[in-house]
């Protein structure tokens, strides 16, 4: 309960810095998700932690219809909106968890996840979850960030994303979130690795970091060890930042 509070306040106060961020709204990587599905047109669709709707968004005109669940009321509104200004008629936004879909057994084709699962405090569950909404056969479609192999990298890069985000849990590395599929009844490959540049105002601005955990980070940043700044792109000086490791996994149920 005390993660859910932290995820609707920061979340519901940073919706229209999400709904705006170019990013979210035409990473890359979204293309490449839409690509990994493979969608024939006839599929229905789930986005699960559809925060300001972008992912929704793309899916929407190529498949019959999207039902797009957030747990954050100010995200649905902030995606609705998006979907009226486009004309967009067949998504439908439902406020949900995903540890606890509220959708019967084999119900979708494709299930989708951008971005959000970092914030899982138990990616198993919500894994047997979109495992459970499946139909045979169905897939998942999922990009996060992902943990460096190097263990003081994955510590430093899950540290700065909680002080910046007391909502983030952790990422986790690509062999990990490979058993969990596996262990969910998925058949599970990593499609793509890729580094994505993030300047440091725009990435503490964006969910309005308290000003002595913006210190915090410039602190870390600038005491980083050159292996960690080699890993993860970070620098330090007057334009911090850094490359955050993110991955795209496809899965198909496969029980």
């Amino acid at each position: 309960m005390e993660l859910e509070n932290a995820i609707q306040s920061h979340f519901g106060a940073a919706a229209a810095r999400y709904a705006a961020s170019e990013y979210h709204a035409a990473g890359f990587d979204l293309a490449e998700m839409v690509a990994a599905a493979a969608l024939r047109g006839d599929e229905r669709v789930l986005d699960v932690g559809c925060g300001a709707g972008h992912t929704a968004l793309a899916f929407a005109p190529r498949v019959r219809e999207v039902v797009a669940l957030d747990l954050t009321p100010a995200m649905l509104e902030q995606a609705r909106a998006l979907a009226a200004a486009r004309g967009l008629a067949n998504l439908r936004f439902e406020r949900g968890d995903a540890m606890a879909l509220p959708f019967p057994d084999a119900a979708f084709d494709l299930v989708t996840c951008r971005q959000c699962a970092h914030h899982f405090a138990r990616p198993e569950p919500a894994l047997r979850e979109a495992a459970r909404v499946l139909r045979p056969g169905g897939r998942l479609v999922l990009v996060d960030g992902v943990a460096p192999d190097d263990p003081a990298a994955d510590t430093f890069l899950n540290a700065i994303e909680l002080l910046r985000d007391p909502s983030h849990v952790r990422v986790h590395a690509v062999a990990h979130w490979l058993a969990m599929l596996s262990a969910a009844g998925f058949e599970a490959a990593c499609l793509g690795e890729w580094r994505l540049a993030l300047d440091f105002e725009e990435w503490v601005a964006r969910m309005q970091t308290p000003a002595p955990a913006v210190a915090q980070l410039l602190s870390l940043f600038a005491s980083a060890t050159d292996g960690v700044r080699e890993r993860l792109g970070l620098r330090a000086g007057e334009r911090p930042g850094f490359e955050l490791p993110i991955a795209l996994f496809r899965a198909r149920k496969t029980r």
